[in-house]
């Protein structure tokens, strides 16, 4: 692809609202404490389930927890899990992943099946499974979406590893002496590193609405810690009186996975060799 071809690419409306939305969260996430109106441990009982208002711009939940500061928090939690998740599962994919493509013979064949079985069990449900017997906690719930989520990396790092391992470049590192560590962190990962970073962009989302969901069964952070799926399990109690206790998280958590989804999207379109020269 052309330079101006991927920045025109990069420059699209839905890359820049995933940029944006990305930056806000991060933002977001990491100044939580001072962005915050309140304590995230405060309670009010005579303002419980107020409408919002001054002093509480977004209104108050159950026992008079300030909406808005549980939001900012929320999305504190979810970065600390997502990114986790998706580094523990990416490391171990991507290392599983190119051992299989390099090694072949049994020991790809050993570690893709382990994969398939892995993949005949739908993700959350085995994500639910890990969650209900470990108990909830924020360590529990990294452990369960890495140990559901490495099999996408592995499929795609073993891709990429059998398309390259025959180049003229591979090629001449074994004729220089490298050894197969050497060739695959210096020669055949960096360039799959195009397609790995599209699939991380789009595990991103998809741990958010997995920590999320596990939060709103009980499964997720423990109780009492400010959650996006845990706020709109609370709020579905009062969708009649206080809607805005279940409306304002899930904004946010359907915009954060928008954004990251565009983002993704631009990212691998920028990335598609198809799209060279258009």
């Amino acid at each position: 692809m052309s330079g101006a071809a991927r920045r025109f690419r990069l420059r699209s409306w839905g890359a820049r609202f995933g940029l944006a939305v990305a930056c806000v969260w991060v933002f977001t996430a990491l100044f939580a404490p001072w962005l915050s109106p309140h304590s995230p441990d405060a309670i009010d009982l005579t303002r419980e389930l107020a409408r919002p208002g001054p002093g509480h711009l977004l209104g108050t939940g159950e026992n008079g927890i300030d909406v808005l500061t549980h939001v900012l928090h929320g999305a504190r939690v979810s970065l600390e899990v997502s990114f986790f998740a998706v580094l523990l599962s990416g490391v171990l994919g991507i290392t599983l992943g190119g051992i299989a493509g390099y090694a072949g013979g049994l020991v790809d064949e050993g570690l893709m099946r382990l994969v398939d079985v892995l993949l005949a069990f739908p993700g959350i449900l085995l994500a639910l499974f890990i969650t209900s017997v470990l108990g909830p906690s924020l360590a529990n719930v990294v452990f369960a979406l890495s140990f559901t989520g490495w099999t996408g990396y592995a499929r795609l790092t073993r891709g990429q590893v059998l398309t390259l391992r025959e180049r003229d470049y591979v090629q001449a590192a074994r004729a220089l002496g490298s050894g197969p560590g050497r060739i695959l962190l210096r020669h055949l990962l960096p360039n799959a590193a195009g397609p790995l970073l599209v699939q991380a962009t789009f595990a991103l989302p998809g741990a958010i609405v997995a920590e999320a969901s596990l939060s709103f069964l009980g499964l997720g952070v423990p109780p009492g810690t400010p959650s996006w799926g845990a706020l709109v399990d609370q709020g579905t109690q009062y969708l009649l009186v206080a809607p805005h206790v279940a409306l304002f998280p899930g904004i946010a958590l359907a915009v954060t996975v928008l954004g990251f989804n565009l983002l993704g999207d631009a990212l691998r379109d920028a990335m598609d060799p198809r799209h060279q020269g258009t």
